[in-house]
Parts: C-alpha cells; sequence; structure tokens
C-alpha cells in the first residue's frame, strides 16, 4: 500500500499461489484515517470490495473487469495508479527484494521493510541532504573470530 507521494505505508504478504483481494481490507483498516480514494488495478474489482471502500467513507477507483458492467472510475485519479508501480520498481533495484532472495516470509519482510525505510528516506530527505545511502557490512573485527572464516 503507499501513499499518494508514492511511497509505502503498508505491507502485507500473500502466498504466491493466493490472490491479494481477501487482505487488502485487513490493510486498509490499519491506516489512521480514512483516504481519499482507494486506486486499484482489476485484480481488485469486486462489488463487495467496492462497497467496503464506500463504508470507510472513501471513493473507489478500480475500473471494472472486462466482462462486468462499467463503473465510476475517473481516469485523472486512476492514473496515478502509476505510483504503486513506481514504487515497487525503487523497491526492486534492491536485489533480495526483485529476486525474494530470502527463504522465510518473515525475512522477506523485513527485508522489504528495510527497502522500504530506505526509500522513504530518500524521496523525503534525498533533496537537501541525505542524499544516497549505502549499507555496508559491518568491519570484520566487529564480527568475531567465528564470522570472519566462514
Amino acid at each position: 500500500m503507499a501513499e499518494s507521494g508514492g511511497r509505502a505505508v503498508g505491507f502485507v504478504l500473500a502466498p504466491g499461489q493466493a490472490h491479494e483481494l481477501p487482505l487488502v481490507p485487513g490493510l486498509l483498516e490499519r491506516l489512521p484515517d480514512a483516504p481519499g480514494w482507494v486506486v486499484g488495478d482489476r485484480g481488485l474489482a469486486s462489488h463487495a470490495f467496492r462497497q467496503h471502500i464506500w463504508d470507510m467513507d472513501a471513493r473507489p477507483a478500480i475500473p471494472a473487469k472486462r466482462n462486468e458492467e462499467p463503473v465510476a472510475c475517473p481516469a485523472w485519479i486512476y492514473n496515478n495508479r502509476n505510483r504503486v508501480e513506481r514504487l515497487w520498481a525503487r523497491l526492486k533495484e534492491w536485489h533480495a527484494v526483485a529476486t525474494r532472495y530470502e527463504k522465510t516470509a518473515r525475512a522477506f519482510l523485513g527485508v522489504l521493510c528495510m527497502a522500504a525505510t530506505m526509500d522513504w528516506l530518500k524521496l523525503t530527505k534525498g533533496q537537501q541532504t541525505l542524499g544516497r545511502i549505502r549499507l555496508r557490512p559491518p568491519h570484520p573485527s566487529v564480527l568475531g573470530a567465528d564470522a570472519r572464516h566462514s
């Protein structure tokens, strides 16, 4: 989930074979306030989900599936969906996110949160003083004797 500026504000992991739609309402409930708009792609098209968004006092901008009746989906707000796509592109610059190198969901979520935090900092302060942050491994003297030889 991303905010209007294209920065990550929440994640939930779904199994690879499962659809994310059942998890999205719970993710939206974590927001402190109701959003003005909830923008999603056709994969989130569901009458029940749109009703859930209306019940939150937000407005859905989710186009209908191709085999459904058209629903109101203003192009001027739906076009902002690319901010989520750009967020994922920035997160996938992290090799561990792009390849899902981590084997457990917990470890992958940790890497994802780290990448999102670094992205948030870069977007928030990048033009002022922060620039690029590089995470470097600790100096071998900090790791101890066992880690130096592995």
